[in-house]
């Protein structure tokens, strides 16, 4: 076959006879590569597969398209399983645990009887082999490996393996011959072998999933081109980092799930573990009876359900002109608005303190739900009097000093009611139904009246 050279953009695929600096199509500088195509008497020659057309309603679906692993969080991200179908992209910062929680998958499906294809460019087959030994109990003779960069022959092994779910580790590490000289890595290479994976796993006779393992950039952005995340059914974000026990599985992106659905492991020696009641595992399990300052429940929504969660808060005298305000828990300055608002409208003076927030398990506070517990934490912290461990605080704070309603209320307060507590403090008329058989449901209008129930009226 006649093949001629020509020039295409990496960024947006605009084709040229000759080499330019910069793209007229995107305006891109230096995106142009050189790569071979075939003619045919001077004319492009293109193959158009043609699909079945198909009436909606005829469509068939069920459960029955889902492939459960069992590993309870992963399938609550997923929407309920694996689709047989889809095509998942898993990214996370190196060392996150991506790699381990593809080949717990694996294991998983396989001892069910589904043949997996983890396919790794990264590592090499006797370093999967120590991390299985490592992670899993048993090893099951359905998982086949293949510890190649080249695509073609990822290709070959589908058809000789005839798997169920296709694990690729990474897709930023293999090509395409086809594409050549194009390296690995490059965002030709990148979607070309992407769209292969597609088609595999969306072929109507023979439909797979496919578990793509996605590098990720200094921004904490998956490697290369948004096209890849517009291409794939669900993109999951493994969050935290090599020193961190805990993980939180996110999904950014779900066709057959809820976007922003979150799953809680721990990394340990053996692998991660489901956190399967995140209720208990964010807050400190102390005796009947004692009591600590600085404490306060509240309840947040990560995903579809309710997570107990405790903040604690540590405020002390400041011997410098200016006090310290730290967490890593919440954004710096939603931590200043909510002090300003106690001192202005809870009358507790903190321009001579240092105030320091954190959560117990390091869940990050990115709702206004919270807002309450936190200044109730400091409030409590200065005052040195501690808050009963069964009182939780759900409500935002306006800068009035109001307390205000939040979502999914009756949802976050039946949690509560779920694990036992007794008391929960939220704005006035902020439940529609509050007809709980035995939590005690107490609204309150404003801060200053909440600070004069729990700690008395003094100003400090």
């Amino acid at each position: 076959m006649k093949v001629k050279t020509i020039y295409k953009c990496v960024n947006c695929g605009y084709k040229s006879p000759k080499w330019a600096g910069k793209c007229p199509d995107c305006g891109e500088w230096n995106t142009f590569e050189e790569t071979e195509e075939p003619k045919n008497g001077g004319k492009m020659v293109k193959t158009v597969s043609r699909q079945p057309i198909s009436r909606l309603i005829e469509v068939e679906t069920g459960n029955d398209q889902r492939l459960l692993t069992g590993i309870t969080e992963f399938d609550r991200v997923m929407g309920g399983g694996i689709v047989r179908d889809s095509v998942t992209i898993i990214t996370s910062p190196p060392g996150g645990g991506k790699s381990t929680l593809s080949l717990m998958a694996a294991s998983a499906l396989a001892k069910q009887g589904y043949r997996v294809l983890y396919a790794s460019g990264e590592e090499s087959d006797s370093q999967i082999k120590n991390r299985a030994d490592r992670i899993l109990d048993t090893i099951a003779e359905n998982i086949y490996i293949l510890a190649d960069t080249s695509m073609d022959r990822v290709l070959d092994a589908i058809s000789e393996v005839d798997p169920d779910l296709i694990i690729l580790d990474s897709i930023q590490t293999f090509s395409l011959a086809e594409f050549l000289p194009s390296r690995a890595g490059n965002p030709t290479q990148t979607m070309e072998c992407a769209s292969v994976l597609v088609a595999q796993a969306k072929n109507k006779k023979r439909p797979r999933a496919v578990l793509m393992i996605g590098q990720m950039n200094k921004s904490d952005e998956i490697a290369g081109l948004r096209a890849l995340e517009h291409l794939v059914d669900a993109v999951l974000v493994l969050e935290g980092e090599g020193a961190d026990e805990l993980r939180c599985l996110v999904a950014t992106k779900n066709r057959f799930g809820s976007t922003g659905e979150m799953g809680f492991f721990t990394m340990t020696e053996t692998g991660l573990s489901s956190i399967d009641n995140p209720s208990e595992y964010f807050v400190t399990k102390r005796q009947k009876g004692d009591t600590v300052s600085g404490s306060a429940i509240t309840v947040l929504k990560e995903g579809s359900r309710p997570v107990i969660t405790e903040i604690e808060s540590l405020v002390s005298v400041s011997f410098t002109p200016y006090p310290s305000r730290i967490s890593e828990t919440m954004k710096k300055d939603t931590m200043n608005t909510l002090i300003s608002i106690l001192e202005q409208r809870g009358n507790i003076k903190l321009y001579d303190k240092n105030v320091v927030i954190k959560t117990t398990g390091g869940l990050y506070l990115k709702e206004q739900a919270a807002n309450l517990a936190v200044l109730m934490s400091i409030a409590s912290s200065v005052y040195n009097k501690p808050i009963p461990a069964d009182w939780a605080f759900i409500a935002d704070v306006g800068l009035t000093g109001e307390l205000k309603r939040v979502p999914s209320m009756e949802n976050r307060v039946k949690e509560l009611d779920r694990m036992g507590f007794e008391k929960v403090f939220i704005p006035v008329e902020g439940m529609r139904d509050n007809h709980l058989e035995h939590i005690e449901v107490v609204e309150v209008k404003f801060l200053s009246q909440l600070i004069g129930m729990l700690f008395g009226r003094k100003q400090i």
